[in-house]
């Protein structure tokens, strides 16, 4: 938005309703996370009925130790 129009970034945030730390903030990922997330899609994939809670017990049947609430996001 600020490419395309000459606004301040404080403008811009207000306008979209977004805080400025949020815009500036980088994320970044651990390379476990990464991991897990292939496993998860997988099994998904494999095992389409299956929720994430069910997931989740298969993964710490093969010794994952991921938090249920960490799966579901």
């Amino acid at each position: 938005m600020r490419q395309g129009v000459a606004v301040s970034e404080r403008r811009a945030c207000g306008l979209v309703g977004l805080a400025r730390t949020t815009m500036r903030r980088r994320v970044l990922e651990k390379p476990a996370n990464e991991a897990l997330k292939v496993r998860i899609v997988d099994l998904a994939h494999a095992l389409e009925r299956f929720g994430y809670r069910r997931i989740h017990d298969l993964l710490r049947r093969e010794g994952v130790r991921a938090n249920h609430k960490r799966l579901y996001r």
